[in-house]
């Protein structure tokens, strides 16, 4: 009997948190509300200039990301007037757990675990309205750092994770970045080759009926580069030149089946 009494509480509790990430996806996809979106800055080296750049830190520096959805979803027929808002939380002293490099599915299991419990803890700040998605973003010198850590994005917990740059110069770039991550919490795929990083064709491509093809005049946001030739892409200096494609906006659910 008692064996049946805890089978069955826990599959009351794995329905429960079935039901609430069906809640939670119905909600995030629906587009009639503003979505709101919390950036939690944390100084990832423990630098200075990474210091001196969360200090300088304003909202207003995250419009651009909030334009560039009001812009696509726009182009979709999504008629709420700011689909996206992007609030700035205080600096976390905390960061985030690292997903191990090579982990295999239990590894990325136990990490996502762990992440959205952290998440829980940390993005909570009296007195202020909690976010809906809740995005770390963890700045590092350009000076010491070559290439920033992959970043993360999960629709299970709406929680990400960015890596960005402490400097003024790479302020589009790391926009880029958030919008990217962003959009996974709400469903969206990647749209590159995991092998090279090139834009997959035709989802990976900004307009992948242009003619002629290449070079590419935008690119798409889940491939983030603009493919220049079959073999070669760049990144866009900013949001500017980037868009949401078809199969991005199906996703999300921008557009209908």
């Amino acid at each position: 009997m008692w064996k049946n009494i805890r089978i069955l509480a826990l599959l009351l509790v794995l329905g429960a948190v079935a039901l609430g990430q069906w809640l939670e996806r119905v909600h995030t996809q629906s587009w009639r509300k503003t979505l709101w979106v919390g950036v939690y800055p944390l100084n990832g080296d423990g630098s200075p200039a990474s210091q001196a750049y969360i200090d300088a830190l304003k909202r207003e520096d995250f419009v651009p990301i909030e334009i560039f959805f009001a812009r696509e979803a726009h182009r979709y027929g999504v008629t709420v007037e700011e689909p996206v808002h992007v609030e700035l939380y205080p600096e976390g002293s905390e960061l985030p757990p690292a997903l191990a490099p090579g982990a295999g599915p239990l590894g990325i299991a136990w990490w996502s675990l762990k992440l959205r419990w952290y998440a829980m803890h940390a993005s909570t700040v009296p007195g202020r309205v909690p976010s809906r998605i809740r995005l770390f973003v963890v700045y590092h010198d350009p000076a010491t750092l070559e290439r920033a850590p992959d970043s993360h994005g999960m629709q299970k917990g709406l929680v990400g994770v960015v890596h960005a740059f402490a400097a003024g110069a790479m302020t589009g770039a790391n926009d880029i970045v958030i919008a990217h991550e962003l959009l996974h919490t709400v469903g969206a795929s990647d749209k590159y080759d995991f092998a090279t990083g090139e834009p997959l064709y035709p989802s990976g491509y900004g307009d992948p009926g242009q003619q002629p093809l290449y070079p590419q005049a935008e690119a798409e946001i889940m491939a983030v580069r603009r493919a220049l030739s079959p073999q070669e892409s760049e990144i866009p200096h900013s949001l500017r030149g980037e868009v949401a494609g078809a199969a991005t906006a199906l996703e999300i659910r921008w557009t209908q089946p």
